[in-house]
């Protein structure tokens, strides 16, 4: 279980959800999902893998939240940060 997510561990995680992530870049961080391709199926599996990964509870309320991926990311790190 790691201390933080970066930008990497999450392209991981969304490339073991969906698959195709080869365009995913830093630049995207503040793109929607949907903007991006995702549905809310695909964010919903992104966020239950991170709960398995990282040990990190991950209330409904919060993935509706979870629009781009840096939301995920400070989500994630702040949910870390307070353990």
């Amino acid at each position: 279980m790691s201390s933080s997510m970066t930008f990497g561990d999450l392209k991981a995680i969304m490339g073991r959800c969906t698959g195709d992530i080869e365009e995913l870049t830093e630049d995207h961080l503040g793109t929607a999902f949907t903007d991006l391709g995702y549905d809310s199926l695909a964010v919903l599996e992104i966020a239950s893998q991170i709960q398995r990964e990282y040990g990190l509870q991950i209330p409904d309320e919060a993935i509706e939240d979870m629009t781009s991926p840096q939301s995920v990311i400070d989500y994630v790190n702040t949910g870390l940060a307070a353990v």
